[in-house]
């Protein structure tokens, strides 16, 4: 049994009671009967409604699955589309679209608003990854190029394991090539350069033929550290992001380089989302208090880390503000040195036992976990709020607080978010819309009614993102009575896919969201395969995209690039143009067609070696992600692929492969005997890519011992029961029993 404290109707786990009483609100100030009598207001009047729009959920997964009953298969015919549709709207699935849809959000941080760049994700309860993210704001590009395949290691440029100077000089090429695209001289190239020097307040670069240049653009050098006539480093603006030339001719590198160039340091992660919900294994208060912990140290600046690399250890902590010299000479200029910091909260779906409430029937229930986050999170934001102006650590400049609200289906939900931060901003003594939002577009029901979504937080929207791997889990299991869904390497193909990510920004620029928002696409997640990430990522600011997500700060780093590629500011411009022009009813009816085709087929013509490779690879990627979520309590990991390459899972991906085994099951694809020796064959498969996990449980030959082993089971076998298809309940279910064994 859980210790407890009762406040109000409130009963709190000690740990979490503790945390709050005696780090969390005297470090912001706030009076304890106030905070408690706040909580426990919001929690009765909200936590019912939370109720309530989770029950509209299931009624309307009821709705779709007697449809689904009554039309087997696919819509063949423009006319059935139609049809559907009338009935999506019939049972207010889909909203009439509102006239007026326009954000009229203030105060965001330019990272969001004006500026376009790489974005990390990462789990809050580890310390050492948070930090890294935070830290990302910078990256080296020479150690990106060099450390990662981004490079070819053909004609002996291999990576190795000491410093192989030909892989340098290729380094050094590339970062010079950089130069010229994005702060190109007058005449002559960055690759001959032989000096650089601040000359009269301009930039002066000295090249191998004895000739001098300047910059095309004198306004691209923003600043220098140094002395002016042999800086040691010059600084360089290009779409709105920074590059750092640095100069260091006693640096093993600066002594071989003309120059004396040792580096290039890019502007790489603009924002990060710290994260409480899919990269994260948080299912008591234990969890709940690192969590919180972790936002607090961040934003205070307490957190630390040790780490040991090379026989050597060092503490790691936050990056202080980057300052350099204007190029007069005069004054300074001062750069943000941490990425702006999100917090994502959980969605509407779970509760947690971190705190018991008693409701009006007098009945115990725990808290819904969404609430819980909103009231803490934001609390502890005030640490960040009550900074001086001038303090070094500061995350929001405009005095902002950014939560992410994912998994949200539907307008309703959207307002409820709206209205439950506005509660805790009351609570708090904070100024409405203090609190931004970042909306999730990863629910079907969200994607058709996203200018109704975003009109119902019209005041806080802050960001919206694409999220293709929930968002093809949602789409599975609303037509889970369909029929078969189609092969996961085709879904990618799919009509409504495409749609689904024209759709987001689309609906995003035409509300407004340009200069006031970010606009995002997903994750890259393949973290050893940044030569492929180079060629495919560019298509998300393309795209009209001003961020996407990437899973390293490496990763970050050589994204970045794109966007000195692309101007996206610019695109959107054109982008919105184009919208102007078109007929708004008839694109938008085009959009909705393809977005609403749902991807099952009329009949399941694969063969059986089609069928099975399915099953290998989705048993096989349930099976090595939920073996550390349940045994280790590891909410995201790279996790090695049928094929040996490594994936950042995450429960979405999770979702995905749950919900298509269950689907396949369902509809007779295949049989409960092909997929329980299919997990078993793949359980020996996992135990093999673990055997050097000392940690790590097998499961083959223990398959009714291994709470992780049933646990994948049941993510297949009683997937079509889960509420909109989520594998949160199973897990956190399981992993509660692993903890309390």
């Amino acid at each position: 049994m859980t210790a407890r404290t009762t406040e109000h109707r409130l009963h709190v786990a000690n740990e979490l009671h503790q945390f709050i009483e005696q780090q969390l609100l005297p470090a912001v100030g706030v009076k304890s009967a106030a905070f408690w009598k706040g909580f426990d207001a919001i929690v009765a009047d909200l936590a019912p409604r939370n109720i309530a729009l989770l029950a509209e959920r299931d009624r309307l997964q009821s709705a779709l699955d007697d449809w689904h009953r009554a039309h087997p298969g696919p819509i063949a015919k423009a006319a059935d589309m139609k049809a559907y549709q009338k009935f999506l709207h019939q049972i207010g699935y889909m909203v009439p679209e509102p006239k007026s849809a326009q954000a009229t959000t203030q105060n965001v941080d330019d990272e969001l608003a004006k500026l376009a760049g790489p974005q990390l994700v990462v789990p809050i309860l580890n310390a050492r990854y948070a930090l890294n993210a935070a830290n990302a704001r910078w990256g080296s590009l020479y150690d990106a190029l060099y450390g990662t395949d981004a490079l070819s290691e053909a004609d002996g440029c291999e990576r190795g394991t000491g410093y192989n100077p030909k892989r340098g000089a290729k380094v050094i090429n590339y970062c010079r090539h950089v130069l010229d695209r994005c702060a190109p001289l007058k005449k002559g190239s960055h690759v001959d350069s032989v000096g650089y020097a601040m000359v009269k307040g301009e930039l002066v670069v000295s090249l191998k033929d004895g000739s001098r240049s300047k910059l095309a653009d004198a306004k691209q050098c923003v600043g220098y550290q140094g002395d002016a006539a042999k800086p040691s480093a010059v600084l360089f603006v290009h779409h709105g992001l920074h590059l750092d030339l640095q100069f260091n001719s006693q640096h093993p590198i600066g002594k071989t380089d003309p120059a004396g160039v040792c580096d290039l340091v890019a502007e790489s992660a603009l924002s990060t989302i710290l994260d409480l919900e899919d990269s994260v294994a948080a299912v008591d208060a234990q969890d709940k208090v690192l969590a919180y912990r972790n936002w607090m140290g961040i934003l205070d600046g307490s957190l630390s880390e040790t780490v040991s690399k090379g026989g050597k250890s060092f503490t790691r902590t936050l990056n202080p503000d980057r300052h350099y010299t204007k190029p007069s000479g005069k004054g300074q200029v001062s750069l943000h040195g941490r990425s702006l910091l999100f917090v994502r909260n959980v969605g509407h779906l779970m509760t947690n036992p971190a705190i018991l409430y008693t409701d009006a029937q007098g009945q115990s229930r725990e808290i819904p976990e969404g609430i819980l986050d909103a009231v803490i999170t934001t609390t502890i934001a005030l640490v960040d709020l009550h900074k001086k102006k001038d303090h070094p650590l500061r995350n929001s400049r405009t005095g902002s607080v950014y939560i992410v609200k994912p998994k949200m289906h539907g307008p309703a939900e959207v307002a409820f978010a709206d209205e439950l931060f506005g509660r805790v901003e009351k609570m708090l003594g904070l100024k409405p819309s203090t609190v931004k939002l970042g909306i999730m577009d990863e629910e079907r029901r969200t994607s058709v009614n996203l200018k109704a979504c975003i009109a119902a937080a019209k005041s806080r929207v802050a960001f919206i993102n694409t999220g293709f791997l929930d968002r093809t889990g949602d789409e599975m299991h609303t037509c889970m009575l369909g029929g078969p869904v189609m092969r996961k390497g085709d879904m990618k193909t799919s009509a409504w896919l495409t749609a689904y990510e024209k759709n987001n920004v689309m609906v995003g620029l035409q509300c407004g969201l340009r200069g006031r928002a970010q606009i995002g696409k997903g994750m890259w997640a393949m973290p050893d395969l940044m030569a492929d990430m180079l060629k495919a990522k560019i298509a998300h600011p393309m795209a009209g995209a001003n961020t996407a997500w990437v899973p390293s700060p490496t990763a970050a780093t050589l994204h970045a690039m794109h966007y000195h590629q692309v101007h996206v500011g610019q695109l959107q411009k054109q982008m919105e143009k184009g919208f102007a022009k078109q007929d708004a009813k008839a694109a938008r009816q085009a959009v909705l067609n393809d977005l609403l085709h749902f991807p099952v087929v009329a009949a399941a013509n694969w063969t059986a070696e089609q069928k099975q490779a399915e099953l290998d690879n989705n048993a096989q990627g349930i099976l090595g992600y939920v073996v550390r979520w349940v045994d280790q309590g590891v909410g995201c990991s790279k996790v090695p692929d049928i094929n040996g390459v490594g994936l950042m899972e995450d429960r979405a991906t999770l979702r995905i492969s749950s919900q298509h085994m269950a689907n396949w099951l369902h509809h007779g694809v295949v049989s409960e005997q092909q997929v329980r020796e299919t997990f078993e064959r793949m359980a020996k498969v996992v135990d093999g890519q673990n055997a050097g996990d000392a940690a790590y449980h097998p499961m083959a030959g223990h398959f009714a011992q291994s709470a992780a082993y049933k646990a994948a089971c049941d993510l297949v076998f009683k997937g079509k029961e889960q509420p909109s298809g989520y594998t949160e309940p199973l897990l956190h279910a399981w992993r509660l029993k692993v903890k309390a064994a």
